[in-house]
């Protein structure tokens, strides 16, 4: 069984289609198709259910997707210690983060990069489920999500730095001038929020109800992006993570403001496929952190930021 036939298996499992297989793998159909049989008489099982075109796959090829994927990573893993061996570690990390972590991540790969100058690092704005799916599907090799809310499957835990929550705003809003606001204050104003299929919303919900609070954003987006959008328009306020008053430091026009009463911390890391050995990225990666401060890192940024 060649690592070849099975790549080109696990492509035809993505496309659902042979043509665009084949394309995808820089061969003719007819290669690929004669690859996939070959497959299926060396395993003595049906992997595809096909008549003039894909339709899906069997039951066995359910379960032989899980192990080529595995099997790819671990060869490609494989191919990338070796090398790095010799000239460095190269190729690309693939990380997850949540859009509520996005303010820090900078801290993580920029002494990734330090340590690694050849790889390239790819970031994806996830969920913590897709990140928990990406995982598993061998798509990432880690993410930047919760740790304590929610916790995932499978996986190693390196706790980074800890969350609170500022209350963000234009500076004519009419709390700009306070020093501090508390919950019940924040959740009585004209509020844009995280979407509900995001853990962050999903945390800041469950700490107003705690409270005996309820949160009535009039706008939700899934991107912090779509929510900061409305910071500057009269009116709104949003509550975002501490990390991201250090990227909005020296905006004269945006005011952030600490909630209190209470001040609520969570605690956000890294998480790794529970596998051993890791890839290489991802080994290279948890050196880095166990080697970095984050938390003080953290801190002291946000503290420039408030001067």
């Amino acid at each position: 069984m060649l690592v070849r036939h099975l790549s080109f298996f696990v492509t035809l499992a993505r496309e659902q289609h042979f043509a665009r297989a084949a394309e995808a793998c820089n061969v003719t159909q007819s290669t690929l198709s004669a690859a996939i049989r070959k497959l299926e008489d060396d395993l003595q099982v049906a992997l595809v259910v096909r008549n003039q075109r894909f339709l899906g796959l069997t039951v066995e090829g359910d379960h032989l997707l899980a192990w080529a994927r595995q099997i790819l990573t671990d060869y490609d893993s494989l191919r990338e210690d070796l090398s790095g061996l010799r000239t460095g570690l190269k190729g690309t990390l693939r990380l997850g983060v949540v859009p509520a972590a996005m303010g820090a991540i900078g801290f993580l790969t920029t002494r990734f990069r330090q340590a690694h100058p050849e790889a390239l690092i790819e970031i994806r704005s996830l969920s913590s489920r897709e990140i928990q799916k990406g995982l598993d599907c061998f798509e990432i090799e880690a993410g930047l999500t919760y740790l304590e809310n929610e916790p995932l499957d499978r996986v190693r835990r390196l706790p980074l730095y800890h969350e609170h929550y500022i209350l963000a705003m234009g500076a004519g809003h009419a709390l700009a001038g306070r020093a501090r606001v508390s919950w019940a204050e924040a959740a009585g104003q004209r509020l844009c929020l995280l979407s509900e299929d995001m853990q962050n919303r999903r945390i800041l919900d469950k700490l107003a109800a705690r409270l005996s609070l309820t949160l009535r954003p009039v706008v939700v987006s899934n991107s912090f992006l779509g929510v900061c959008a409305h910071l500057r328009q009269e009116g709104f306020a949003s509550i975002v993570p501490h990390t991201f008053r250090h990227l909005f430091s020296g905006t004269p026009d945006l005011v952030m403001i600490d909630l209190v009463e209470p001040v609520h911390r969570q605690a956000v890391g890294l998480v790794l496929s529970d596998r051993d050995p890791l890839p290489p990225m991802a080994a290279a990666l948890s050196r880095v952190i166990l080697d970095a401060d984050l938390e003080s890192a953290v801190s002291a940024a946000e503290a420039r930021a408030a001067l």
